[in-house]
């Protein structure tokens, strides 16, 4: 199947324009008890070490208002790469409310063009590569404007929770798409509060498999060093809800990077895989 970039765009900027015309969530502004503790908010596993004053930052696809002010009050020099020009507005009027120095571009994520090369300490990635179908192509623009030993914190949509049911059938969440799959992942069966916190309505989204995940961010020059999968599942959590679903199936995935100095580009098939060796750090 082949995709048109443009219409993909075109597409997800759009849903992104209704999401904040709507008050959607994902589309307001940072609050004052966040930014009383800025890093805590953003970091409470502690993968910043603690400081990041002084620090280039890009938060990428990460418009909304909350990401850009949130680094900023911890001491970073702040741009922001979104697709959305009304998510870019509140970035700015967020900034302009508290006087934060902050760089907006509106732009895709897999075209980082209008930004220097190795000039950002530190790029924070919320939940999005989903919305382009090449993941490897956004991992090499990443790679492309991280200094050397620079981090790059990203988070995704696990591929199971892509391919899986919103709500049990006899009891079960089933698996309903192909793993293997090109093409973008159908909307959800029904439109409930569950499918509209996991899936962005009117949103094409794309599976990325565990070795474009993991092994794509490895070849295009980083090397991984932690993962988490945040914990959003309830015991007690009532059948059918978000936090039932997240008893079966994780929701997200958290990544920790490193830029090295160079990168590996080879993409190994089934042969050479097993003949790979597992690097270690020292």
């Amino acid at each position: 199947m082949t995709i048109n970039r443009q219409n993909v765009l075109r597409s997800n900027r759009e849903c992104y324009q209704r999401m904040t015309a709507a008050d959607a969530p994902l589309c307001r502004i940072v609050s004052d008890e966040e930014l009383a503790n800025p890093l805590k908010t953003v970091d409470r596993i502690g993968w910043l070490g603690g400081d990041i004053r002084g620090w280039t930052v890009l938060c990428l696809a990460a418009g909304g208002g909350r990401q850009s002010c949130l680094y900023a009050a911890a001491g970073a020099d702040v741009t922001v790469v979104d697709l959305s020009p009304a998510m870019l507005e509140l970035d700015r009027q967020a900034a302009a409310q508290r006087k934060y120095p902050v760089r907006l571009f509106e732009g895709s994520m897999d075209d980082l063009s209008m930004l220097s090369p190795q000039s950002f300490d530190l790029v924070i990635h919320p939940v999005s590569s989903c919305y382009l179908p090449d993941i490897t192509a956004i991992y090499a623009q990443v790679a492309r404007v991280t200094r050397p030993g620079g981090l790059y914190v990203s988070q995704h949509k696990t591929p199971v929770s892509l391919q899986a049911s919103m709500h049990r059938g006899n009891g079960h969440y089933e698996l309903r798409h192909d793993y293997y799959r090109t093409d973008p992942v159908p909307p959800p069966e029904t439109t409930t509060p569950v499918s509209r916190r996991l899936r962005e309505p009117g949103a094409v989204e794309f599976l990325h498999r565990w070795e474009q995940l993991i092994g794509g961010l490895c070849r295009s020059g980083f090397v991984v060093e932690d993962l988490v999968e945040p914990m959003h599942a309830s015991s007690d959590a009532a059948r059918d809800t978000f936090a039932d679903r997240a008893r079966v199936i994780a929701p997200y995935v958290r990544i920790k990077a490193r830029r090295t100095a160079s990168a590996h580009r080879s993409s190994p098939d089934a042969s050479t895989a097993k003949e790979s060796s597992l690097w270690l750090p020292d």
